[in-house]
């Protein structure tokens, strides 16, 4: 039985070859490998920005230039597929950025989420954004009810920790995810990404930092291990390339 796989990032795509196009980045290139198929069904949910077509069009383009067999699973305005059947026969399932707390209701309301955990369970690999990183976890940060941060805590909780994401860019993300573990609203333990950066997830352990083009590891974009000890929250840094173990 295949090893169950989350790849959860602040990133993805590079940009395209002209205007309005993207690519996919290296962690998106290496997920693909790791399926260990010639031609990969890459199923892409785009749930969270309400299945936009621009966007379902630009991602399209960006797998099939990595030699993809590529679907979606819409629920605009009504579901495309059947959730289980679609996702399980997937190789790879790409959640983009947007709303998670829309994302999450709606998921539920049509099933998805029970979908998801059975195409994680046998092997098909789980990646995402923004809102496709913090579905996985119990909750974190997120700008789904304005420009003001506030906590998500109802997260699919595949991974049983707190997420960050954005973590350099966006100046409210880091303090209030510290608050949060603070105020016991969130577990003691979140794994945070800067933009471009992933982690990569065996089961539930975290393994290793990735990223969307060769970075330094010790300058530069990076993921962090936050964690609640006796009251104060102790960050430790992890450089692209380096493992959590």
């Amino acid at each position: 039985m295949k090893t169950p796989r989350i790849l959860a990032t602040s990133g993805g795509y590079v940009a395209g070859p002209v205007q309005q196009s993207v690519r996919l980045g290296s962690m998106l290139l290496d997920a693909l490998t790791l399926t260990e198929k010639v031609r990969p069904r890459v199923c892409l949910v785009l749930t969270a920005t309400g299945d936009p077509s621009m966007y379902y069009a630009m991602s399209y383009e960006a797998f099939n230039a990595a030699g993809c067999d590529v679907t979606e699973l819409k629920l605009f305005p009504q579901p495309s597929a059947d959730p289980e059947e679609r996702l399980c026969t997937s190789d790879l399932v790409w959640v983009g950025g947007g709303s998670v707390a829309n994302l999450l209701a709606l998921w539920r309301l049509h099933g998805v989420d029970d979908a998801m955990r059975e195409a994680w369970m046998s092997g098909v690999i789980l990646g995402g954004v923004s809102a496709g990183s913090l579905c996985w976890h119990i909750g974190g940060t997120t700008d789904s009810f304005g420009p003001t941060l506030e906590p998500v805590t109802n997260g699919l909780a595949f991974l049983p920790y707190a997420n960050g994401v954005h973590y350099d860019s966006e100046a409210q993300r880091r303090p209030l995810l510290h608050q949060l573990m603070r105020e016991e609203v969130l577990p003691p333990l979140a794994y945070a990404t800067d933009d471009h950066v992933g982690i990569w997830y065996e089961g539930i352990e975290a393994t290793t930092v990735v990223a969307d083009s060769v970075t330094s590891s010790d300058e530069g974009p990076a993921a962090y291990k936050v964690e609640l000890v006796v009251d104060q929250i102790v960050e430790t840094r992890y450089g692209v390339g380096s493992n959590f173990s």
